[in-house]
Formats: C-alpha cells, sequence, structure tokens
C-alpha cells in the first residue's frame, strides 16, 4: 500500500502520495528517511555537477528532447507540490488528461498572485515541506511586503552552470587565477547570496577562482581590488550595470588602474546599449568586448533563466548597427537583452508577446507568467536570419570557444509597469504615494511618468516628469518637496531600490509639467506612467 500524508493549507483533507518506503513518527515522515532521501539527492546532484564537464551537458542538453523533459517535470511537479496540484483542481484539470505538449500548453498559466501569493510557502515546496529548501531569500514587490523565495543545493547547480558558461567560455576561468567580486547587495536579497554560492560551486569543481564578497558598498570594493588584485591573472565584477560603472568612474578618479587588472563584467537586471558595453569596455581596458563582459537574464522567482554568451553578444553588436534587421527580427524599434537558454532548465513559451518559462526549483514553477515582453528563437531560425543578411556570426568570433547549438530567447522587460534602475524595480505605486502627501497633492493632478535616463557620460537617473494641476505653476521650491516626497516613500515602500541604489543616485529627478502637456500627459490617451 502506498503511504500518504494529509495535506494542509488549501489542500486541506486531500492526500500526498510519499516514495516508497516512508513511514510516519506522530505527525511527521521519520527523520532517518527524510535526511537519507535529502542527503542522497543533493549527492548526487553534487557529483554530477562536479564531474560532467560543461560542454558535455550543454551537447547532451542542446540534443534532448525538451518536450518530454517539461512534460515529465508537469507530472511530477503535480505529484509532489501541494499547491500545484491544488491550483489545477480550482481550474477544473485533471492531471491524467495531460499526455502531449498540446495538453500541457493548454494548462492556465500561473502567476505570482494567482499562484505564488495564494498558498503558503510550505505548500509550494515538494511534498509540502519546506524544510527541504536549505536557504530563504528576499524580494520586495509594489508594496514593499516582501516575497520569500526557497531554493536548495539542487537550484543552485542549476544556476550555477549558467556562471560556470560565462566563466569558462567567456573568461576562460579554467586556466586564469580569477578573483570573482561581488557587487550585488547581500544580505537576505536574491542577487547577492545567489551569485557568492555559484561562485563557490564554481570553485569547488576545481576553477581556480577565490570570492570576495564586498557587496554594494564601493570604498571596500575599491579596497579589496587594490589589494588583492595583482595576486590574480584577471579580476571579475559581478553586480548590476549602473552600478558597476559607477564604481569604475569613481575607481578611475581615485587612480585604480582597471587596465592593469584584467577585469571582466558579469551584469544583471538592467537592459543596457552596446554603445554602454563598449564605453564600460574601454574604460576598462577590454581587448575583446565579445568575451570581457556578459549578462544574464534573472528572476528573483527562479533564479538564473539565461545569460549571454560570445555568439549571443557577437549578434546583439551587429544587430545593433543594423537597426533595420534589429526591427525586422524583434518587431521593435528599441534592442532587447539577448540570451541564450538551456532548455532543460528552463522551458520556455510565448504567450501574446509576454513570455512564461517552466523549471524546476525549491518552489517548482509551471507555465509561470513573468510579464517580461520578448520571444524566442531557435538556434537555426537565428542563424539563417542572420545568413539572409550576410552575416556569420560563428566566422566573426576569434574562435568557436562556448558555442553551443541553444536556442534564444530577447527580452524587453516589463517596460509598462516598472523601470529597473540599478537592478530594482521601480513601480508607479511607490511614486504615487509620495505625491498623495500635503501641500503635495495640491499642487499635482497624480499623473506622472518616470523614466531611467542617461546622460552625455551615460551615467543613469531616475526622472519623474510630473503633471500640475491647473493653474498651478512650477517653481524649484516644489521640485525640491517632491523630489524629498517621493524618495522618502520610495525608500519607506521598495527595500530593493533602498539596498541596491547607491545613495548618490537615489534622488529622483523631478520636473514639472502643465496640465495636458503634449508630451507627457496629452488629452484623450490613456496615461502611461513609465517610458522606455
Amino acid at each position: 500500500m502506498t503511504p500518504t500524508r494529509s495535506a494542509g493549507g488549501k489542500d486541506a483533507g486531500k492526500t500526498v502520495p510519499l516514495p516508497s518506503g516512508t513511514f510516519f513518527l506522530g505527525n511527521h515522515l521519520s527523520d532517518q528517511t527524510m535526511h537519507h532521501d535529502r542527503s542522497q539527492q543533493m549527492l548526487e546532484a553534487l557529483q554530477a555537477f562536479l564531474t560532467t564537464p560543461l560542454e558535455t551537458t550543454l551537447q547532451q542538453h542542446s540534443q534532448a528532447d525538451w518536450e518530454q523533459s517539461v512534460l515529465d517535470l508537469c507530472h511530477q511537479t503535480i505529484a509532489t507540490v501541494p499547491a500545484y496540484r491544488s491550483f489545477l483542481h480550482a481550474q477544473g484539470v485533471v492531471p491524467d488528461s495531460i499526455r502531449t505538449i498540446a495538453d500541457f500548453q493548454q494548462l492556465p498559466l500561473t502567476t505570482k498572485d494567482n499562484y505564488l501569493r495564494h498558498y503558503s510557502l510550505t505548500e509550494l515546496c515538494r511534498r509540502g515541506q519546506l524544510e527541504h529548501c536549505d536557504m530563504l531569500a528576499v524580494s520586495s514587490g509594489s508594496t514593499g511586503q516582501p516575497s520569500f523565495w526557497a531554493r536548495s543545493l539542487t537550484d543552485e547547480l542549476q544556476v550555477a552552470t549558467r556562471f560556470e558558461q560565462i566563466f569558462h567560455d567567456s573568461f576562460q576561468a579554467d586556466r586564469r587565477r580569477t578573483l570573482a567580486v561581488v557587487c550585488f547587495a547581500l544580505g537576505t536579497w536574491v542577487g547577492g547570496m545567489y551569485t557568492a554560492n555559484c561562485c563557490r560551486h564554481l570553485s569547488s569543481k576545481g576553477y581556480p577562482i577565490t570570492l570576495i564578497t564586498p557587496g554594494n558598498n564601493k570604498a571596500e570594493i575599491f579596497r579589496v581590488v587594490q589589494t588583492l588584485a595583482p595576486q590574480f591573472d584577471q579580476v571579475v565584477l559581478l553586480g548590476y550595470p549602473p552600478f558597476l560603472k559607477d564604481v569604475i568612474d569613481s575607481g578611475i578618479a581615485q587612480g585604480i588602474d582597471w587596465q592593469a587588472d584584467h577585469v571582466k563584467l558579469v551584469m544583471a537586471g538592467e537592459v543596457f546599449s552596446e554603445a554602454w558595453r563598449s564605453l564600460v569596455g574601454d574604460r576598462l581596458g577590454s581587448t575583446d568586448v565579445c568575451f570581457d563582459s556578459a549578462s544574464l537574464y534573472g528572476t528573483a522567482d527562479a533564479g538564473v533563466l539565461g545569460n549571454e554568451t560570445p555568439l549571443s553578444i557577437c549578434i546583439r553588436r551587429w544587430l545593433a548597427e543594423h537597426p533595420d534587421a534589429a526591427r525586422s527580427l524583434f518587431g521593435e524599434s528599441r534592442m532587447p537583452t539577448l540570451v541564450q537558454y538551456d532548455p532543460i532548465s528552463r522551458f520556455f513559451e510565448v504567450q501574446d508577446g509576454t513570455l512564461l518559462f517552466s523549471g524546476d526549483s525549491g518552489m517548482p514553477l509551471m507555465r509561470y507568467h513573468i510579464a517580461d515582453n520578448g520571444g524566442l528563437l531557435s538556434y537555426p531560425q537565428m542563424l539563417d536570419y542572420l545568413a539572409e543578411w550576410g552575416f556569420d556570426p560563428i566566422k566573426a568570433l576569434p574562435d568557436n570557444r562556448g558555442v553551443y547549438p541553444l536556442p534564444f530567447v530577447y527580452v524587453f522587460g516589463r517596460s509598462h509597469f516598472t523601470v529597473s534602475y540599478f537592478g530594482a524595480n521601480v513601480y508607479p505605486e511607490n511614486v504615487t504615494v509620495g505625491l498623495e502627501q500635503a501641500p503635495i497633492c495640491e499642487w499635482v493632478t497624480g499623473k506622472f511618468v518616470m523614466q531611467v535616463m542617461e546622460d552625455t557620460d551615460q551615467n543613469k537617473r531616475l526622472a519623474i516628469a510630473v503633471e500640475l494641476a491647473p493653474g498651478v505653476a512650477g517653481s524649484e521650491e516644489k521640485c525640491s518637496a517632491i523630489a524629498t516626497a517621493i524618495l522618502h516613500h520610495l525608500r519607506r515602500l521598495n527595500s530593493e531600490f533602498t539596498h541596491y541604489v547607491p545613495d548618490a543616485y537615489q534622488p529622483p529627478h523631478i520636473t514639472l509639467h502643465p496640465t495636458g502637456d503634449a508630451n507627457y500627459f496629452p488629452i484623450g490617451v490613456k496615461h502611461r506612467y513609465t517610458r522606455a
């Protein structure tokens, strides 16, 4: 007889099948069984990661049956995750009816609101056991209320492979003594600790990588780089693009010779231009722009989803110089982030111009809608398209290190809903509160447009255009008062903004505009609170 366990929360009264040989001690599984199963799983995952060459993993995954893999994951998630089983039941889905990829693609989408916030952390984990996840991280949303993300070592190893692609294929860190400097915010925040752990896993695999974690403290970054860099062949700075640029520029002002340190960059959280990459690369003394930096496409919900490769960077740089080809390929005039992804680790779909993904983690996600605008291209589709325009990116690269037949995902981000600033999502709801304070609420209509703008030196600033109430004149005093109020409530409500954005870049730049301003607040048009 297969042992079962009574589920709690929204699955109360139902039973959850458990592995053969499991038994209970009171209301809990046998500690011996739990510890053995978990330690065995960790041991097998760690052994596979440490002993399998990167090239073998990526070649196997590029040739695997992706559709069968995601179907297997779906069935496993239904069988073991109480929240997902309850979610499908509430939607009237019969699990046994999911037999083909077409059936899978008819399943209801999961979102943060209808799934992650609807169930407890325990229900979202396999077997309803949060204790099988050994780490929690935090991100904050539009209300400032934290979201918690559970993960285990096995989840980190999947993501560590994305870091390995960059360190091995781009930076040749398998043969160079490398100092990895984590410049993401540390503490409970998702990015910093995740990055630090993944770099340590690479070191455990035998890469000559040494990790140090100054976080987003510029003075400490300068101190460790100046002290330690001469003992290594290269230095890798890992952080949000605008923060890393600020570190580089401030370091130059203090006399740091970045070129002597052979600095590489790993970035996440922002879409940046190829002009920005070239500018920063020049200041670092970059000798091969396609191999000296790489960006990660990640989300707090599931870690890293994809990563830039020398091939994807080469393609993006060519497209940036050929806007007609880019517009034809992506359907927009703006340049998205372009990365390759491992479909066995993260299975992507596109619906109505936005991305969905499915993937295993401490809290497995099926057909999860992250509201990122973007699309997918297979490896053959990309190369065939470029060939039609007379470009062969593989021939354009100095060598084929890191060229794998993995599919591409391009990402514009969520520009209709938020702006991303130093890796922090800034939401319209955060700004609204500042404008609702007296006497500011008497001066303004409540409409505004926020965007991240760059000065002539490509330093970023959070700019907010505010609509004045009819008959109200603008002034420097009003601008100052509005900036102070918005900053206060941004810091109060949005903990990511507070921790990710350096103090000097936190005050917003406010401009005041008359009612109905044609550029920002045209009358009769549905208002949009953000601008790309």
